[in-house]
Order: structure tokens, then C-alpha cells, then sequence
């Protein structure tokens, strides 16, 4: 049996009316008669889906929370640095939400990106959400670990936490900056399509990819800042169980290059001044210092 509905496809009232003929127009008819009834459809599919992916969310952004706290703890030795990633790749995440919210749900600047809407209202497909959380929260991690990686590397060079932030926010800054744009245009090119949902995806990840660039060069180090001495500390049971790894190479001794000999301006070959040279040179300083005047 077909069923149309009075409203759009993409309604709140059509969902509603899958819910109605699930739970109390097909029950009754169905029960006692040893028939099954369901409900299908395009509406009917987008339903199911969205409670499906609603159920998982929170499972979702639990598991990749967990996993980057673990590895970001193995990495910076550190409680501090990767609880204020979680919460600042998470505020940056919840405010594009709110913005693709803002646009498609209650219709502000739809225009703007080129959409006209009955009612000035665009459904938000459910796996947007879903999809823009895995995008936004690795890319804004990846800006948070090259920031916190060059402050770790000025710290192991021996510069107080709060220098550290300085020289390492001096060092990163421009690179954060320049790979958040980059990637805003990218994902500001999806507007221009014609597709309601991918003029989602463009305008939540463009807007969650700003926040993050913006964040990273101000507020975590801002927060870093006020850590002082606790930004690179474990407790004492986590510090003998966390294993050592060198992400910037702090622990391998520099190379030193020898210098190419200089020439002399008769052309003769300067003598070496490396270690050994000077050694050298300086046992014949003191030999011919000790020699008795010759009678010329």
C-alpha cells in the first residue's frame, strides 16, 4: 500500500506520521491475524537511519575522546595537554554545529549560500553530524599537536613552560594559520555546489576549520600558559607506566659537520683548527717558545 503524505517528504510532520502508522495504525490490524506490516520509503529510511546514528553518537565521540587522550598522553607524557585538546576540539565542533543549525535548520542566510526553501527551512541530513565530528576533530587535533609539539621541543631544550609557549607559538603560528586557510577555501568550495547536503558539509566543516585554526593560535595557548611547571607532568604511578617516545627527536645528539679547510692568500692550505689541530698547533707554539734563539 502507498501512502502520500500532505506535508514535504523531509518534514518533521512526515516523520512523525512513520512513527503514527508504526506504533498505532498497523499494531491493531496486524496483531492477531499473524501478518506483519512495515513501513518503507525514502522518509521511512532517513527515519531509521537517524535513530540509528543517534544511538552510536555518543559511543562515537566517547571511543575517539578515549583514544586520543591515550595517545596524546603517550606523546606529550602529560594530563593536562590532552584533556584541554578534548574540550577545546569539542567547543570547536559544537559551535559549527550550532551554526549549520543556525543556517539550514532556522533558515538564517540560506540565501546567501543559494538555497530557497519552503519555509525557509532545510532538514539536515543525519550522518552530517556523524561525518563532520570524524573530519573537524582529526584536523583540529593535527593543528593541536604541531603547536604543542614545538612547545615540547623549545621545553627539552631547556626553556621554562612559559618561554616555551612563547618560542613555540612563534614557530608554529604561521604554519597553523596557513593550513587552516587552506582548508577553509576547500571546504567553502562546497557551497557552490547545487546539493542541500553537501552545501552542509561545506559550510559546517569551513566554519568548524576557522574556529579551530582560531583557537589553536589563541586560546590553548593562552591555557598552556596558565598550567606553568604542571604542563609537562605525570603523576608519579602514570610516570613509570607511560612509555617514552621521542616525537621530536630531542634525544639524538646533533651532527656536527666539519668546515671546509680555508686557503691562504699565497695559496697555501691553512692549518687545521679543528680539536686535534689546535692540539697541534699549539704543542709547536710551545715547542718553538722553549727553543734557544738561534745566532741569526
Amino acid at each position: 500500500m502507498n501512502a502520500i503524505p500532505k506535508d514535504a517528504p523531509s518534514s518533521d510532520a512526515t516523520a512523525s506520521l512513520v512513527e503514527v502508522i508504526r506504533d498505532d495504525t498497523l499494531p491493531p490490524v496486524t496483531g492477531d491475524n499473524g501478518v506483519s506490516g512495515h513501513v518503507g520509503g525514502t522518509t521511512a529510511t532517513y527515519v531509521d537511519l537517524a535513530a540509528k546514528i543517534s544511538s552510536k553518537l555518543p559511543l562515537v565521540v566517547l571511543t575517539v575522546l578515549a583514544l586520543s587522550f591515550i595517545f596524546l598522553t603517550i606523546a606529550f607524557r602529560s594530563l593536562l595537554v590532552p584533556l584541554q585538546a578534548g574540550i577545546t576540539n569539542l567547543l570547536s565542533v559544537a559551535a559549527a554545529l550550532g551554526v549549520l543549525t543556525a543556517v539550514f535548520q532556522w533558515g538564517w542566510g540560506l540565501s546567501a549560500i543559494g538555497l530557497e526553501a519552503p519555509g525557509d527551512k532545510v532538514p539536515i541530513a543525519s550522518y552530517v553530524p556523524l561525518m563532520m565530528f570524524a573530519v573537524l576533530f582529526g584536523l583540529s587535533m593535527d593543528y593541536e599537536v604541531f603547536l604543542v609539539s614545538r612547545i615540547q621541543h623549545h621545553h627539552a631544550l631547556g626553556e621554562e613552560p612559559r618561554a616555551a609557549v612563547t618560542s613555540g607559538l612563534g614557530a608554529a603560528a604561521h604554519v597553523v594559520t596557513a593550513a587552516a586557510l587552506i582548508m577553509f577555501l576547500v571546504f567553502a568550495s562546497f557551497i557552490i555546489t547545487s546539493d542541500p547536503t553537501i552545501k552542509q558539509f561545506g559550510v559546517g566543516l569551513a566554519t568548524a576549520v576557522l574556529l579551530a585554526g582560531i583557537m589553536v593560535v589563541l586560546l590553548v595557548p593562552a591555557m598552556l600558559t596558565l598550567f606553568g611547571r604542571r604542563l609537562f607532568a605525570l603523576p608519579g604511578p602514570l610516570d613509570r607506566i607511560v612509555p617514552h617516545i621521542d616525537v621530536e627527536g630531542t634525544n639524538v645528539a646533533p651532527v656536527r659537520i666539519p668546515e671546509s679547510p680555508s686557503v691562504e692568500p699565497d695559496g697555501s692550505r691553512a692549518p687545521d683548527l679543528g680539536p686535534a689541530g689546535v692540539d697541534a698547533e699549539h704543542e709547536r707554539s710551545a715547542r718553538a717558545s722553549d727553543s734557544p734563539p738561534s745566532d741569526q
